[in-house]
């Protein structure tokens, strides 16, 4: 059975990001609808007057709106698409999109992993409206070409992309493995062409290393995207670090654009002692807490990194190790995301995705288009940038971000080994 979703990624990046989520309704069945295209869109309507975040529905009289497309004679299934999109457009919000069903299978094969295409995670700069990389996902063709978090595309394949919807770019930007696109990229005053080879683009696990240090040796683990199976990952490589007896880790989220809410509750559960993690508030005020199991994998000092490219789940996470005092946060501020979606598979093979909720972090923090300021402020150069992904010393002391991580969890092994070590007298 098809089931509704939660969501905590930023905006859809069908080039090969990952938009997925917990399963925690069954969807409506509708009947009828698949052969009655005024039903399809009276059940949409019905969703989103049930469910839709802001209860104004963007300072609109939402009733009178269920006439005006219903009041419409339909003779397809298409006719019905077109209104439904035009009817969810009136509520101005970027997360919430209805998919016809060709557009719902290309989704439905990014939520199994079916991935293809250059590799970037893309959003709408909700002030210019510009076409904006958040992040190029790692190994990937964008990101062996240099591209990086902030540029904005331009042109596709020539075409401008001005005034071009989100997932048209997508659809110019996706094409069979071993095609050829072209991206015009303008990074500050500057544009470049980059030709990129379209690739089938891999879900990569969790990644872990240790390094030695005068204060002993730590663990660092990268977790670049919260999928089904990085709860899974995330405890082996704890579990393997921990065998190998470090004395503390670093935690790389940057560049990490969410994913699956009960992943990051289940990650943030293996260093959390207890307390909340997240807080999901609806529209009408009613609050859902989450909170740590109470069973961590380790009581071992954390640094977590981040970036202009963490969103949502990332901010999840990194949000309750702050707040908790478990972690220090190193590197740049956030993306600010404090939003959650739901998709809801409809019986035609369509499907509405639509924001259902705010999250807060335990201390009440709301940190929609704020971000989440690190502990410690690290700023990396485009020439940086460019040698760490060019080079592939992300995570090495050739990292500023990495080392400056390093250097403050070195400090905070050391306050514990002095700890132990007054209470045993020595």
């Amino acid at each position: 059975m098809l089931k509704q979703k939660l969501l905590t990624t930023i905006e859809i990046v069908v080039t090969a990001a990952i938009l997925t989520g917990t399963s925690l309704y069954a969807s409506k069945s509708l009947g009828q609808s698949q052969n009655n295209p005024e039903k399809l869109v009276d059940e949409v309507w019905q969703i989103l007057d049930r469910n839709y975040v802001d209860g104004s529905f963007n300072n609109q009289d939402w009733k009178a709106v269920r006439q005006q497309y219903l009041s419409r004679s339909y003779s397809s299934q298409q006719q019905a698409y077109t209104a439904i999109k035009e009817m969810v457009a009136k509520l101005g919000d970027r997360y919430t999109e209805f998919f016809d069903p060709q557009e719902f299978k290309e989704l439905d094969n990014d939520l199994a992993g079916k991935l293809s295409g250059v590799g970037l995670e893309l959003a709408e700069n909700e002030k210019t409206k510009a076409l904006t990389v958040v992040a190029p996902i790692e190994g990937t063709p964008a990101f062996k070409a240099g591209i990086l978090p902030e540029d904005v595309i331009v042109k596709i394949d020539g075409q401008l992309t001005q005034g071009m919807n989100i997932n048209d770019a997508v659809k110019r930007i996706q094409g069979s493995v071993g095609t050829k696109v072209t991206l015009t990229i303008q990074r500050g005053n500057q544009s470049q062409n980059y030709n990129l080879t379209r690739a089938n683009i891999a879900l990569y696990p969790v990644a872990y290393h240790t390094q030695t240090t005068v204060t002993g040796k730590i663990g660092y683990i990268r977790l670049p995207e919260f999928t089904d199976t990085s709860p899974t990952q995330m405890r082996r490589a704890i579990q393997a670090l921990e065998k190998q007896q470090v004395q503390g880790y670093v935690l790389d989220l940057r560049s990490d654009p969410g994913g699956l809410l009960n992943a990051s509750l289940q990650i943030a559960s293996m260093w959390l002692k207890q307390g909340a993690i997240v807080s999901l508030v609806n529209r009408d005020k009613v609050k859902e807490s989450y909170n740590a199991t109470g069973h961590p994998l380790t009581d071992k000092p954390l640094v977590i990194l981040v970036d202009g490219g963490s969103a949502s789940a990332s901010e999840i996470l990194a949000g309750a190790l702050q707040d908790d005092n478990r972690a220090t946060l190193v590197g740049t501020k956030t993306f600010g995301k404090g939003l959650v979606q739901s998709v809801e598979p409809l019986e035609d093979g369509s499907a509405l995705k639509l924001t259902i909720a705010k999250y807060y972090t335990p201390k009440g923090r709301d940190i929609n288009h704020i971000g989440i300021a690190p502990d410690i402020t690290v700023q990396l150069t485009e020439a940086q940038q460019k040698a760490l992904v060019q080079n592939r010393t992300l995570g090495t002391l050739a990292d500023p971000q990495y080392a400056s991580a390093v250097a403050d969890l070195s400090k905070l092994i050391q306050v514990g080994i002095n700890h132990v070590n007054s209470q045993s007298g020595k």
